[in-house]
């Protein structure tokens, strides 16, 4: 069965540092997406899971389409073998850009900068900018830390009750698209409470 998402745009660390489970990992999801005939939109590197997701899916024969802020292409940091490659002014337009081609978005392991990609567009889903679906990969337990933050911040009152389970998480990547795939974006208009005039 066909899936839904035509794009889907991975956000994950560009390290070198990280131990082999991750890039195996995000070696699993170029593969999959792939495999499913789902493109790959990522950041445009060359390097770390990034590199990896791109390699990956390209030798799955899929398309892979980078998004790279001019800085980081003047350090040869950019993927000269992607499907596509756009490069932009800023990290902003890089997400923008992203946002705008992908149907759906997954984070695997990384650090500030996935974490902040991340969280832009899932402030984006809550207040409706989009209606995709976002999710998390959590391999070798990652994100635990941050799902029980999560679950903290709902408890006192900072993450409606209708958007605690916002982010689809599971461990493995095929189970998650599968999961993405079935997910609902709640309307705004049903949990946003304004002030009576």
């Amino acid at each position: 069965m066909a899936s839904r998402f035509k794009r889907v745009a991975v956000f994950c660390g560009a390290s070198n540092d990280a131990r082999g489970s991750y890039y195996a990992a995000a070696w699993e999801m170029g593969q999959v997406l792939a495999g499913r005939h789902i493109e790959v939109v990522y950041g445009g590197g060359s390097v770390g899971m990034m590199g990896a997701v791109a390699d990956a899916a390209l030798e799955a024969r899929g398309k892979v389409t980078g998004v790279i802020p001019m800085k980081l292409m003047d350090l040869e940091l950019g993927h000269k073998g992607v499907t596509d490659m756009f490069v932009v002014d800023s990290m902003h337009a890089r997400k923008s850009m992203m946002m705008h081609l992908a149907d759906a978005f997954i984070a695997l392991p990384g650090g500030y900068g996935t974490l902040e990609e991340l969280f832009e567009v899932v402030t984006w889903a809550q207040l409706n900018y989009h209606r995709k679906p976002v999710g998390l990969l959590n391999v070798e337990g990652y994100f635990d830390h941050l799902q029980r933050f999560l679950h903290h911040a709902a408890d006192e009152g900072f993450i409606r009750p209708q958007l605690r389970d916002l982010l689809v998480v599971h461990t493995s990547a095929g189970r998650l698209i599968e999961d993405m795939e079935k997910a609902q974006i709640p309307e705004m208009g049903k949990w946003l409470k304004t002030p009576k005039g």
